[in-house]
């Protein structure tokens, strides 16, 4: 019986070219050691060269070595670089005439510490990073047209994020994508810091394909919302900043969107300013695309939120930049966020009040509130900047059509702000007068009946400052609606904070026989029994009244 022949190895297995690169180490060691020349290079790549065959040891241990593909290609570049020391110490041997340039034999020594440096700690990271259990998985981005993302190992993907050459690593961010149009959520789950650590260090490669889709990875990473701190405790706030200040118009977009996102962690907006991103992103609502600008403007006003940078923020310019910004933005949003950085800054500082009045930001924040829908932001830094600016002078602006304009359409939040405001311009019988004949009250009325209960209080308040005016107090008469909400009002529920506003407005309201009737008719006796019980200003007085008036009636019946 003929004897079977030999398998023939396959020269493309983990197994034949574990068995390459180790017959390879030394041979590459005695070559080494023989070279001539350079023996301060020399000496490094020795001591490379010693790591080869423990990293290989531990690399071929692993039970799913011959399985997977990273495997292969690691130890195929494994024995290209070997095959190249041999080749190159070759020709450094004694024996030989050197037969290249020292400039040129410098730069081959150079890459070859280079390539050895590459290749030991690629071995050192797919041991670490754990892909070698996903077994039988086949090449990455072999055949593009033919492979699907999902049959590719996310957790591969994210391997070769940290291993191989610089155009390795552009394909694999490239594949994350393409996978993550898939399955966004598991790609999310599957980063790890090694990953968002390898992720970030390609924001600074020298391609800038590569920036560029890594900024765009980053960017996803940081809408996502659940990468943020890792994202932060790896560094990616520098690299980050400076794409912003240098990269391209595509790298400068998605960078700042990612600031913006991030900074909205106080402890980051403090790191964002500490690295110097306050002149990058100022710079960038100057002269910045609608996009960038937007978000420029919004991580500014994030950072605003933190008290301790306020004063840095101004020392940069920041006041007169949201002024320009509430004049000229390019877009609805950059002023909005421009608004809100304004309150953010006049919120307890009165010397950043009176920077924003000198700076023009009173004007510029009532030019803004003519727009259709005025925001509750302006109208709070408004509210904010009360005390540094003489009524009369903010009359002689507009104030007033401006307030009514936001009672009338600004969200409810804006309109109790407005109400605030009026509250506090009621400081002389003058004003009080100007702001009846301006409609004010029927419209603080209407604020009455708002869902939440601050609305409904400093609605009350507002209408309780105004009353000692008597055309004021007609017109509120006038509005039965507005007699039974002020009645509701005495709700003697101790969340109700608006009750001793409404008693007020009510007992202004107590000498009309009309208004009396109708309070009687919609229960306020009773709700003023506990009042007066619980000593809340005026309820014994108009409860005398009220109960008054109903014996009076009572008599004139009989």
């Amino acid at each position: 019986m003929a004897e079977e022949p030999e398998p023939i190895p396959n020269v493309n297995s983990a197994s034949h070219l574990l068995s390459q690169a180790r017959q390879l180490v030394p041979t590459a060691l005695d070559k080494a050691r023989a070279a001539a020349g350079f023996p301060g290079r020399w000496k490094y790549i020795i001591s490379k060269l010693q790591r080869v065959s423990p990293c290989l040891s531990d690399l071929s241990s692993h039970p799913c070595f011959a399985k997977n593909a990273l495997c292969k290609e690691l130890l195929l570049s494994m024995t290209n670089t070997l095959v190249e020391a041999i080749e190159l110490a070759g020709r450094c041997c004694s024996s030989e005439p050197l037969c290249l340039g020292k400039l040129q034999m410098q730069s081959g020594l150079d890459a070859l510490s280079g390539e050895l440096d590459l290749v030991l700690n690629d071995c050192a990271l797919l041991v670490k990073t754990g892909v070698l259990g996903d077994a039988d998985m086949s090449p990455i981005l072999a055949n593009s047209q033919t492979a699907t993302p999902m049959h590719d190992s996310v957790h591969e993907l994210l391997a070769r994020l940290q291993i191989g050459h610089a155009e390795a690593k552009h394909r694999a961010v490239d594949r994350l994508l393409e996978v993550m149009m898939e399955d966004e959520k598991g790609v999310f789950a599957a980063f790890g810091r090694s990953s968002i650590g390898a992720l970030i260090r390609l924001l600074s490669a020298t391609s800038s394909k590569t920036r560029e889709k890594t900024a765009t990875m980053i960017c996803l990473l940081t809408e996502s919302g659940n990468c943020e701190k890792l994202l932060v405790l790896e560094g990616v706030l520098p690299p980050l900043i400076r794409l912003a200040e240098s990269g391209s118009l595509f790298c400068r977009e998605k960078s700042v969107v990612s600031l913006q996102r991030l900074s909205m962690a106080a402890d980051t907006a403090r790191s964002i300013v500490g690295h110097g991103g306050v002149p990058v992103l100022i710079e960038i609502c100057q002269t910045g695309d609608s996009i960038c600008q937007s978000a420029a403007t919004g991580t500014l006003k994030n950072l605003s939120t933190v008290p301790e940078v306020r004063q840095t923020l101004v020392e940069e310019g920041l006041i007169r930049v949201m002024v320009d910004l509430l004049d000229s933005g390019i877009v609805l949003g950059s002023k909005e966020h421009a608004a809100e950085c304004l309150q953010h800054l006049t919120a307890s500082n009165d010397g950043l009040r009176r920077s924003v009045v000198s700076e023009g930001g009173v004007r510029s924040l009532l030019a803004y509130l003519d727009g259709p829908l005025p925001q509750e932001s302006a109208v709070g830094a408004l509210r904010n900047l009360m005390g540094s600016v003489a009524t009369d002078s903010l009359v002689s602006l507009g104030v007033l059509p401006r307030l009514v304009h936001v009672l009338k359409d600004g969200s409810v939040g804006a309109q109790q702000a407005a109400a605030s405001i009026i509250c506090r311009l009621s400081n002389s019988s003058e004003m009080k007068k100007l702001i009846g004949e301006f409609g004010c009250v029927a419209l603080l009325a209407r604020m009455l009946d708002a869902k939440t209960n601050k609305a409904r209080e400093v609605a009350a308040q507002a209408i309780a400052g105004l009353m000692s005016c008597p055309q004021n107090s007609r017109e509120l008469k006038k509005d039965e609606k507005s007699v039974a909400d002020l009645v509701r009002l005495l709700d003697s529920s101790p969340h109700n904070t608006a009750k001793k506003y409404a008693v007020s407005c009510l007992l202004s309201l107590s000498s009309s026989k009309r208004c009396k009737k109708l309070m009687n008719s919609c229960g306020a006796v009773g709700c003023l029994k506990t009042l007066a019980d619980m000593d809340v200003t005026g309820a014994k007085k108009l409860l005398e009244r009220l109960e008054k008036g109903k014996l009076k009636n009572l008599f004139i019946r009989r």
